[in-house]
């Protein structure tokens, strides 16, 4: 029983590698972003997955691996596959940036932006209304834009919890709640 395990558990983690694989060589072909998309996850060794999410489409994690979702990207899909291009290129951006800038809404305007405008390049499709606006946002730390940030988020993607993030990266956040001056932008 065992053997029958670590044997279907192989060929499963060979699936993924060829998956994985073919995702790489599509970012390849997308330009500079996606190019640098690449390399860096293929240097860090950034691992791509699939797991059930409730309100997004793909998470990144601490080990350092992108999660799609489940409920709707599996191994069967597309390689080169819009949406999801664009999700791995949005993830790989948050490993860029670092746990600190990535759970904050500064980093999720920043990494948004990267995501939708690679989408827009690769497929030349408009985007939807809201996301046009977003992507019109300085990305800075002024708070009242980055307050307009989470609501954009929020109406794109109702079940989208950037509510829950701080405005800026929490050690520049704590500097605000004791002197209420905004960091300069980086």
């Amino acid at each position: 029983m065992i053997n029958i395990m670590k044997t279907s558990f192989k060929k499963d983690q060979t699936k993924e590698s060829l998956y994985q694989e073919s995702v790489l060589k599509e970012l390849l072909k997308l330009g500079p972003i996606g190019l640098a998309t690449e390399k860096f996850m293929r240097q860090r060794k950034v691992g791509l997955k699939f797991r059930n999410q409730k309100n997004s489409g793909a998470s990144w994690t601490l080990a350092g691996n992108i999660h799609l979702n489940a409920n709707h990207f599996s191994l069967d899909s597309k390689p080169e596959n819009p949406g999801m291009l664009s999700l791995v290129v949005h993830e790989a951006h948050h490993l860029k940036q670092g746990l600190l800038i990535a759970l904050s809404v500064y980093g999720e305007l920043d990494a948004w932006q990267v995501g939708f405008n690679f989408y827009k390049e690769m497929t030349g499709s408009q985007l939807n209304p809201i996301l046009v606006e977003l992507m019109e946002l300085p990305l800075g730390f002024s708070r009242p834009v980055l307050k307009q940030a989470a609501d954009l988020m929020k109406a794109y993607s109702p079940g989208y919890r950037s509510d829950l993030l701080p405005l800026y990266p929490i050690h520049r956040e704590l500097v605000w709640w004791l002197t209420r001056k905004e960091p300069v932008d980086p």
